[in-house]
């Protein structure tokens, strides 16, 4: 495991983002964007992660940050832990963890530990999933994407308002009980049965720096991150909460 050993402020005066359980990068580039330097951690090499980047265990990691001092290096955390508890679609990002067996939430312990941080942060995970406090809730419809790709993020030490959810123009597109819908947004996970294809994803998505189908299908697009991101960097210029 990579330790955080080269982690230092020398991004000049863009804030550092501290990006777990990162996957290939859709959070980061939304935080990116948003005038962040992000650090990537996950747990499965990551080739095409388009910042800096450091395979290990996200927990470990942090743990590793906290305990020697370098947490106070970020500004920020982003942490995307698998939704392991009843779901098994993030598969890459902890592996060690074994699938098709017992599968361990790791909300609890990643929130924990970012509470020991002291610094802001976000938790993201789909509907249905791990229980967190839905501060947020986005949709893919509020930034015109081709997916719905509904997520839920909890914000710790600050806050951001709540845009409207817009009603949705049409279906996902794919087969319902055997019939085949159309529609304006494709499914963005799995293959077959009308799903989209690698390019499909990468449109609907604005997710170009990546053709790996599983890759694609654990990511939230960019537009989620930079949206709260903005949010987060005038709460942080401020210290007024958006």
């Amino acid at each position: 495991m990579t330790q955080p050993t080269t982690i230092r402020r020398e991004h000049g005066r863009r804030p550092l983002l501290l990006d777990l359980f990162s996957c290939a990068g859709g959070a980061g580039m939304g935080y990116r964007r948003a005038g962040f330097d992000v650090v990537g951690v996950d747990i499965v090499p990551r080739p095409n992660y388009p910042f800096t980047f450091h395979q290990g265990d996200a927990l470990a990691f942090l743990t590793a940050l906290i305990t020697s001092g370098k947490i106070r290096c970020f500004a920020a955390v982003h942490a995307s832990p698998p939704c392991q508890a009843g779901c098994a679609l993030t598969v890459g990002t902890n592996a060690s963890q074994g699938w098709g067996g017992t599968h361990i939430d790791l909300v609890p312990p990643t929130r924990a530990l970012l509470e020991q941080t002291g610094l802001p942060y976000v938790i993201e995970q789909p509907n249905g999933r791990a229980e967190i406090r839905k501060d947020l809730s986005l949709c893919g419809e509020m930034f015109s994407l081709g997916v719905l790709r509904h997520r839920n993020f909890e914000l710790g030490g600050w806050t951001i308002e709540q845009p409207a959810h817009p009603k949705h123009r049409g279906r996902v597109r794919g087969y319902r009980h055997g019939r085949f819908y159309d529609g304006p947004y494709v499914a963005a996970y799995g293959s077959g049965g009308g799903k989209a294809t690698v390019p499909e994803m990468q449109t609907a998505m604005g997710i170009g720096w990546t053709d790996v189908r599983e890759e694609l299908t654990e990511a939230i697009p960019p537009a989620f991150s930079e949206h709260i991101g903005r949010a987060l960097h005038a709460t942080l210029r401020t210290g007024v909460a958006a």
